[in-house]
């Protein structure tokens, strides 16, 4: 016989009660706990009707109740029930935000190249524009699932929604209730955490838990620690670069040389980049000849500003150009373009 109403709000009440608190629950405590808005007596009938039905005992004659075995199973087994529709709704949202990832990729991709191409119109300089990346990456979301014989695949959705996938080779297939299990043991052992803060601790416990699919575990923990620390290849979109040929002092065929293949290979441009992510505020940052961490550019003036889809997912865009360069308008301009994709990025939420 399955419970259904108040009789299993009881039930519940009385079981996350007594395992707060080690002590047989009495009527009065259930009234307080639950939403029913019903009298100690009511509650003490339905109460009664629950030790008939053998979900719950009385220890010794003076005390409250507590769960039986009974009682429990059904208390694991609907917590399981509502952990599964949990689950299947956050597969469901991991399957939308991919479908909906890859559709605006193209988007982006030419919302940014296009914004570069604009910046270097605008200006009569160099730009540059990089795609948005996450920073102290935290996991969001994990899914494990069966794809073939010996293998699965390990979604593993991080902060910004960035989402990585791994395939685990495993020596037997599990059943779907051992697959849930594990799920429910990754997200909540390990959602919100950066991997700095997945310790010893959390590991070893995580481990103890996963019992005979330790293996399982232990693969899972590495592709999260290979998602969190991997480093993508930085998207960097470029143009006007042949602008610096219309400003004499760059002009000269080493220096013109050497910026041109800068902004080709684009590798040396991660320095700049990671070196604007030393920042934490999304403002406007200048470097004026040496102080450009980039030798190519030591010529130059570069200006950049960051821009933010969420917190901790950032881009960046600079502007290079002469010493003299018109500071008051790169300025304006690049607070311009950062309030715009600012607000692009965030409406596409």
């Amino acid at each position: 016989m399955e419970l259904e109403g108040r009789k299993l709000k009881i039930l519940q009440a009385i079981i996350r009660n007594y395992l707060d608190t080690g002590e047989p629950v009495g009527s009065r405590t259930i009234s307080k706990y639950t939403d029913l808005n019903l009298s100690p007596a009511t509650i003490r009938n339905e109460m009664a009707d629950l030790e008939e039905l053998g979900y719950i005992f009385q220890p010794h004659t003076s005390a409250g109740r507590i769960p039986s075995d009974k009682g429990y199973r059904l208390y694991v087994d609907n917590m399981m029930k509502d952990k599964e529709l949990e689950l299947q709704a956050k597969e469901k949202e991991v399957d939308d935000m991919r479908e909906f990832l890859n559709e605006k990729v193209d988007k982006v991709e030419t919302l940014l190249q296009n914004m570069a191409k604009m910046l270097a119109h605008n200006t009569d300089y160099a730009a540059m524009i990089s795609a948005p990346q996450a920073h102290k990456n935290k996991v969001k979301f994990i899914q494990l699932s069966q794809v073939e014989d010996h293998r699965m695949l390990c979604v593993i959705v991080l902060e910004g929604n960035i989402i990585k996938n791994k395939i685990i080779n495993v020596k037997e297939d599990i059943d779907n209730e051992t697959l849930l299990k594990l799920n429910i043991l990754f997200n909540s052992s390990l959602n919100g955490l950066t991997l700095e803060e997945i310790n010893l601790g959390i590991i070893s416990k995580m481990n103890g838990q996963a019992g005979e699919q330790l293996e399982i575990a232990r693969s899972v923990l590495d592709a999260v620690a290979e998602a969190i620390s991997s480093e993508d290849n930085l998207e960097i979109y470029t143009s006007g670069a042949t602008n610096i040929f219309k400003y004499p002092e760059l002009s000269d065929n080493n220096k013109a040389k050497e910026l041109i293949n800068t902004f080709e290979e684009k590798q040396l441009l991660t320095t700049l980049i990671e070196k604007d992510n030393e920042n934490t505020e999304t403002g406007i940052r200048v470097y004026i000849g040496e102080e450009t961490p980039v030798q190519s550019m030591k010529d130059c003036s570069v200006i950049t500003a960051t821009y933010e889809l969420e917190e901790g997912v950032h881009g960046t865009i600079g502007i290079i150009g002469p010493k003299r360069m018109d500071y008051e308008k790169v300025v304006d301009t690049l607070k311009n373009i950062k309030d715009q994709l600012d607000s692009v990025y965030k409406k596409k939420e």
